[in-house]
């Protein structure tokens, strides 16, 4: 039994990229994971059976986090389920990493595309964590995916940024918040990493060559990179380590 046997993780996103990376590594650590999806449910049921194959144990629960509506049926159905495997409804760790991606100046916004990132990237984490919040044990774990773009300047991806940045925040309220009852409460900054949300860039050389270039390491990043870090910050390992920003960029921007 791994790091993190006997625990509980919900994963939102979880069907495809660095979600599906963090999802599977949790459970190699033991953890029993509740991969979330949006409207992947074919590629979500592929993680689950690829965590059972395994070894491991999780199951795919699928909610609309666009919505509040949405985000209470995503809980409805977490407590349903982890009554029926465990006759409790309680967890211990929350991982936010749904959102999107999106490329546009500030010029190039509109109202939809602003609300669209708003939505997705701040508003449903916000709620996804007071809904859960209550049921999350003393000793828990939160861990938000924000970006690297936090603390450099990215005109290219402006909403973008600004979402990610509300992330940041969110990560040092929670953080002081919730230290009493000791939960840590951590963020996690991918640089470029090869997922479906970067795909336009790394399709070509040119892109290639410029993801490889950010990086002190030559090369882009993998959600295997990002995984591995949401198992330290899972685990008791990080339990002296709480309101951080952690750098997943393989030291872009140095």
């Amino acid at each position: 039994m791994g790091k993190l046997g006997g625990k509980i993780a919900l994963v939102t996103g979880a069907s495809r990229g660095i979600g599906r990376g963090i999802a599977l590594r949790l459970a190699q650590e033991g953890a029993f994971v509740v991969v979330h999806y949006g409207t992947r449910q074919n590629e979500a049921e592929e993680v689950v059976d690829k965590i059972k194959q395994r070894g491991g144990a999780a199951i795919a629960i699928g909610a609309d986090l666009r919505t509040l509506n949405g985000i209470y049926n995503l809980y409805a159905s977490l407590d349903e389920a982890l009554r029926e495997r465990t006759g409790d409804n309680r967890l211990d760790i929350l991982v936010n990493n749904a959102g999107v991606g999106q490329i546009l100046t500030l010029e190039e916004a509109t109202e939809e595309s602003y609300d669209e990132v708003m939505n997705m990237n701040v508003k449903a984490p916000f709620f996804v964590t007071r809904q859960v919040l209550p049921h999350l044990r003393d000793g828990g774990r939160i861990i938000n995916v924000s970006s690297f773009v936090t603390r450099v300047a990215s005109p290219s991806v402006f909403t973008y940024s600004m979402s990610k940045g509300a992330i940041d925040v969110l990560t040092l309220a929670l953080a002081q918040q919730l230290g009493g009852r000791n939960i840590t409460v951590n963020a996690i900054r991918p640089g470029i990493i090869n997922t479906e949300m970067n795909a336009a860039t790394l399709q070509n050389p040119d892109g290639q060559k410029y993801a490889a270039g950010l990086s002190a390491f030559n090369r882009w990043g993998e959600p295997e990179d990002v995984a591995d870090i949401a198992a330290f910050l899972a685990s008791s390992d990080s339990r002296w380590v709480t309101g951080q920003f952690i750098d997943a960029s393989g030291g872009s921007h140095l």
